[in-house]
């Protein structure tokens, strides 16, 4: 793989957050945390073309206790049975449950899915990563 050399001007105030960015993400130096932004950059972009296939993960924190909130999270997925293809469930206290679903598929209707879930009555709180599938194999 050839590297290409550029140059970037950047006010310095910007550049010191930056770098105290790049000490805190681990990134080795200032090209490499460039290149990683490009890349999450061009992930995003291509997630914006229609019936763009990706990959994602929907966790959800909820309270166990609320009237028939884990069977509508589970029938969602039901209804997105072509999207879900892994969950897993964890007790974090008396009142508190974590489930981490994994999904493939378009990413329209997986986007849709963790919208719907994140709206129902008790989940506390939710996270939605997708990434391009061709970016994942």
């Amino acid at each position: 793989m050839d590297i290409e050399r550029i140059g970037v001007s950047i006010e310095e105030s910007l550049l010191n957050e930056f770098d105290s960015l790049i000490k805190a993400s681990g990134a080795k130096n200032r090209s490499e945390a460039v290149r990683d932004l490009i890349r999450q950059k061009l992930a995003e972009e291509k997630l914006t073309k229609p019936d763009k296939r990706a990959v994602g993960c929907i966790t959800l924190i909820y309270d166990h206790h609320k009237s028939a909130l884990a069977q509508k999270l589970t029938d969602l997925q039901h209804h997105h049975i072509m999207e879900v293809i892994a969950s897993t469930h964890v007790h974090l206290s008396h009142s508190s449950c974590m489930e981490v679903i994994i999904t493939k598929g378009e990413a329209e209707n997986i986007k849709l899915l963790s919208e719907q879930l994140a709206a129902q009555k008790g989940v506390k709180l939710s996270k939605f990563t997708l990434m391009p599938e061709e970016d994942a194999v």
